[in-house]
């Protein structure tokens, strides 16, 4: 199996102008990255880094592939209910492993295996029209949120209960039911303990988006025949690479300490993730959760209040050439491109060699789409790099299980080493609790006061 590299000479002084001096690399970054190092060990030593030992829970895997086998080809669709890391995973699992069309092939073309549709956003258009798609005796909902009181997911769960109670009875509605969730605490746990649900447990130290590789995304991969050995062995392979105490051989500690210095020393705080592969499409979704979720902080460790954190933006080659580009090129240099590209574009689309006499059309004749889409991320880089614009490329020798393994790993471990060069906890989210609260104030939930929210002011309104 091959690994996956990091190209980052276009970040680099004097191929690029006004990038990092190779000396500064050697020097301050690599001290940056060694405090970061010990930082990042401190903590796994403190068991808060659960998602570094997934690659390796066999007995984890065990159960997932238990369940998964267990439940066969029963179902023709199978739904994730979760949102935020608990859809993202399924999702960058699905589309960059089975193809974002893979719920529109046949049944001979899926080998018999079920569709896999995420809901992770509680729209009641969306949410109606797939319930209206699916028929509630061949579908299996996993419900997935680790504290069992996720708003958005729990109240899909209300609904999607009551609709098999109706159509199934409410003994065998459980048979189409798998909960995710906390190993021992939370509303889900509470009513699969009652009535008898499976259950498969997020481990404590896991958190949302660091739980793709968890039962929250193997269960669901392997429902549709996923290899999740071979996922697990590329997270594997590359959690081995990213321990390496020297910063030259240490592509997370690379990746991390390019991507802070862009934002803290040149003025670069938006950071694009641009895949030049529509399978991972979602994957730049995914890292756009884990890095503004993990490193957007106002509290630094220290204590000292101080909003912090780069921007990520998701964006796709080369569709966003004709979109953002301009903008990247030209527009205020603050921004860095972090590419994917992909050696083995998985299918051989020949460009037929029509209209010799049309100069616009004649010099495609003889390539192929592949060739084509791999020459336009390679001018858009070069392009980039011609005016100063710093950017570097993750290369996948394909997309397969074992690659995604390692880009996923890479991707993580990049982020808790930013959040220690920041000086932020990458592990929480405390952002995001005055929302939730607000949202269980104004819902009236017991417990919780209803809030005073300010009335719109018409002179404010057209």
């Amino acid at each position: 199996m091959e690994s996956i590299r990091l190209d980052y000479g276009n970040f680099m002084a004097p191929r690029l102008r006004g990038g990092l001096e190779p000396s500064t690399l050697s020097t301050s970054l690599t001290s940056a990255f060694e405090a970061a190092l010990s930082t990042v060990s401190t903590w796994r030593e403190e068991g808060i880094l659960g998602f570094l030992d997934l690659p390796y829970a066999s007995d984890s895997v065990a159960e997932v592939t238990k369940l998964a086998d267990g439940f066969g080809q029963s179902f023709d669709d199978v739904v994730v209910l979760g949102i935020g890391g608990s859809g993202l995973g399924a999702m960058c699992l699905r589309d960059a492993l089975l193809g974002p069309s893979w719920n529109q092939r046949s049944v001979e073309q899926r080998d018999q295996l079920p569709r896999l549709h995420v809901l992770d956003n509680p729209d009641p258009h969306t949410f109606r029209r797939l319930m209206e798609q699916v028929e509630p005796a061949r579908t299996l909902f996993n419900v997935v949120s680790k504290s069992g009181g996720t708003a958005e997911t729990m109240a899909q769960y209300l609904i999607v209960r009551e609709r098999l109670d109706e159509v199934l009875g409410p003994d065998h509605a459980r048979s189409h039911l798998l909960f995710t969730t906390d190993a021992t605490s939370g509303a889900l746990r509470q009513i699969g303990d009652a009535e008898g649900v499976p259950m498969l447990s997020v481990p404590d130290n896991v958190g949302g988006r660091f739980s793709v590789l968890s039962p929250v995304g193997l269960l669901p991969a392997a429902l549709c025949g996923i290899d999740v050995d071979a996922l697990l062995s590329g997270a594997a392979e590359m959690e081995s690479r990213c321990r390496s105490e020297a910063l030259s051989s240490n592509p997370a500690g690379v990746l991390a300490c390019l991507l802070h210095h862009a934002d803290t020393e040149q003025g670069c705080p938006i950071h694009v993730m641009m895949p030049y592969s529509d399978r991972l499409r979602s994957t730049a979704l995914w890292f756009q959760q884990l890095w503004a979720e993990s490193l957007g902080k106002k509290t630094k460790l220290s204590g000292e209040e101080r909003p912090t954190g780069p921007t990520p933006l998701a964006a796709l080659g080369a569709t966003d050439q004709h979109s953002l580009l301009q903008l990247l090129m030209e527009g205020p240099a603050d921004k860095v491109v972090l590419f994917i590209a992909v050696d083995d574009p998985g299918a051989s689309v020949p460009i037929p060699d029509r209209h010799p006499e049309i100069d616009a059309l004649s010099y495609l004749g003889g390539h192929s789409l592949g060739e084509l889409l791999a020459t336009e991320h390679a001018a858009t880089a070069e392009a980039l790099r011609r005016v100063g614009r710093a950017n570097a490329t993750i290369r996948l020798p394909s997309i397969d299980a074992h690659a995604l393994g390692q880009l996923i790993m890479l991707l993580e471990v990049a982020t808790v080493l930013a959040g220690a060069l920041y000086g932020v906890d990458p592990m929480n989210q405390p952002g995001v609790e005055l929302g939730k609260q607000l949202t269980y104030g104004l819902m009236g939930r017991s417990g919780v006061p209803a809030p005073e929210i300010v009335d719109v002011d018409p002179r404010w309104v057209l």
